[in-house]
């Protein structure tokens, strides 16, 4: 415990001291900034805290975090394929983890929760994909295969598309870059933000750097669980025809409507005259 704290106190990526004191100011002062610096400091936070999660639960299927900020308190999900190891026993490891971000961020106590939530469908989900890949190629599994195995796993989770790009030493001195994919692939445009799903990874080989960068095409669910609710603009949905009727048969409905109608009016009898009134006197004298 006392190691992780140092490490994250200590490293290079802890690019907030190097900062002005305004992006390091607790979150109950931090509501008081002005728009451009909060902006500024909440993406500074994001950014260490997904660097340290990534760091210390990248074996345990680390797939991203989401902040939500409330009035009262503000809550951390981390999204992982194993959240049990993410807990740990009996809940140590994630108290452990809350106790760190707290003292580093300067948050008071119970203002800061962690949560962990399984990833429904980690064959649609592109971080986890690039862990599994960092694993495989440190683990000394050939390339191609490694990527391949990486590529068939995302299409049988009923992607539209995946690909591969592996940059570095891959074999010999010579750098070079090798990409696999499969199905299809929307680059550029709305639909490539909101579709495509990216994840890049550095994997630190004996003989260097190697860069892995895996992006998953999701499909369209209307529900929004598995896929995006918004349907791609160039899909177009052909409806069934109405049924159609017949020229004789719209004719003959024509008819015995009218005939309808007209036994309907027979059948109404004619409204009585009005009753005489008597003759008034006066108007019979010429008054």
């Amino acid at each position: 415990m006392l190691t992780l704290l140092l490490w994250f106190l200590f490293s290079p990526l802890c690019v907030v001291r190097f900062l002005p004191s305004t992006l390091k100011m607790s979150a109950a002062r931090r509501s008081r900034l002005s728009t451009k610096r909060k902006f500024v400091a909440d993406g500074v936070f994001y950014a260490e805290l997904n660097e340290l999660l990534n760091g210390e639960l990248a074996e345990d299927g680390y797939a991203g975090v989401e902040v939500r900020t409330t009035p009262h308190r503000t809550e951390i999900i981390i999204r992982a394929t194993r959240t049990q190891n993410v807990l740990g026993e009996k809940g140590q490891r994630i108290r452990e983890l809350t106790s760190v971000v707290q003292k580093r961020f300067d948050f008071a106590d119970g203002a800061v929760e962690l949560y962990a939530e399984r990833v429904a469908n980690r064959g649609l989900c592109a971080q986890a994909q690039a862990e599994s890949l960092k694993f495989k190629l440190l683990g000394g599994l050939a390339v191609r295969r490694a990527c391949y195995g990486v590529v068939r796993f995302v299409m049988e989770a009923e992607a539209k598309g995946c690909e591969v790009i592996v940059t570095g030493k891959l074999r010999g001195q010579r750098a070079k870059a090798m990409k696999f994919g499969d199905g299809y692939m929307i680059k550029t445009g709305n639909a490539g933000q909101v579709y495509t799903d990216t994840a890049v990874r550095h994997v630190m080989m004996r003989q260097g750097v190697i860069g892995i960068r895996v992006a998953i095409m999701l499909p369209h669910d209307p529900k929004g669980l598995r896929g995006p609710k918004i349907p791609l603009d160039d899909v177009v949905t052909i409806m069934e025809p109405k049924e159609e009727v017949s020229p004789e048969t719209l004719l003959a409905q024509q008819a015995a409507a009218a005939a309808h109608a007209a036994a309907m009016a027979a059948a109404v009898p004619a409204p009585a005259a009005p009753p005489a009134m008597p003759e008034d006197p006066n108007v019979a004298a010429g008054f």
